[in-house]
């Protein structure tokens, strides 16, 4: 598992500061980039929880955490885990949620969700989930697919996508779904990015209900913070950021009913040197909240006699 490189580690590492027997709950714990290094600072007396979805991923969080006995494994979504952690009364001093596909995700084939390696149209991360990436292809409405494009990919051209789709379909493997895309493609000029990447991005989130799970989750995530404590989001594209931006706006925007801090006055990026060793990280952003400490009410009562 050595050519997985967590993104923005050392920005995550500034940000969160972990220290010695802080709790810490990751929501996206993949494949134990990020968890590892945050492990090695909060130590093993502290109190750590590891969330994924995606049973391979879970398999190796087993065998890279087996002797920490205060490391607890989840396999659920992190909408799911949030609201079990919720229901225990649990709360973490740092908590951080990497929204971003897997780079053995990307790679393995048989997983679905790469341009360039043929296989099955799948893309799901929770491989017990039941809605496909083919069924979305195959089985939907133009007008339904032409949605997903657009709300999802952000497509001005979603609707003659879609008619092309269902005109032409069945497709049956990403690399064929791909090609005919690109062959479609109205702007016949592209280099750096794939004419069908954000048509992959679209049906990925409509396959994972990525984005809803996200909005629905991030006051559940707050809520799982210790006072002082601190919640970092990783997210890879504009639809992401804008729902976490919105989300730190208005926990910290009203100076005197505000619950929270933005310590991210602007979107952290990646540094040039991780560009160059890790190139999938330049589209990733980096928003950090903290959770205000609030006054007891007696401490309140007696300022206001």
């Amino acid at each position: 598992m050595d050519h997985h490189k967590p993104v923005l580690l050392r920005e995550v590492l500034d940000y969160l500061n972990p220290r010695d027997g802080q709790s810490y709950l990751d929501l996206t714990a993949g494949y134990g980039g990020h968890a590892g290094a945050v492990l090695s600072r909060v130590g093993k007396q502290a109190h750590v929880v590891l969330v994924d979805q995606d049973m391979a991923a879970i398999n190796t969080l087993e065998q890279l955490f087996s002797g920490h006995k205060n490391v607890t494994i989840m396999q659920q979504d992190f909408k799911s885990a949030s609201e079990a952690l919720l229901s225990q009364s649990e709360q973490f001093d740092l908590i951080l949620a990497d929204l971003g596909v897997s780079s053995l995700h990307l790679d393995n084939k048989e997983r679905g969700f790469s341009l360039k390696r043929d296989g099955p149209l799948d893309m799901r991360m929770d491989q017990r989930s039941k809605l496909t990436a083919y069924q979305v292809v195959n089985e939907y409405s133009a007008n339904k697919l032409a949605k997903v494009l657009k709300d999802y990919g952000e497509l001005p051209s979603a609707m003659y996508l879609s008619n092309q789709i269902v005109m032409h379909r069945p497709f049956n493997s990403t690399l064929e779904l791909a090609d005919f895309i690109a062959k479609k493609n109205r702007t016949k000029k592209w280099r750096k990015v794939h004419p069908a990447t954000l048509v992959f991005q679209a049906i990925r989130i409509e396959v994972n209900n990525e984005l809803d799970q996200l909005e629905s989750s991030l006051p559940l995530w707050f809520d799982l913070l210790k006072e002082d404590g601190k919640l970092a989001v990783i997210s890879f594209h504009s639809l992401e950021d804008r729902i976490v931006k919105k989300f730190v706006q208005k926990v910290s925007a009203n100076k005197y009913e505000a619950t929270g801090i933005n310590l991210t006055k602007k979107v952290v990026g990646p540094a040039r040197d991780e560009l160059v060793y890790n190139p999938r990280s330049r589209s990733a952003k980096l928003r950090v909240v903290a959770k205000i400490k609030t006054q007891k009410e007696g401490a309140i009562n007696a300022d206001s006699g």
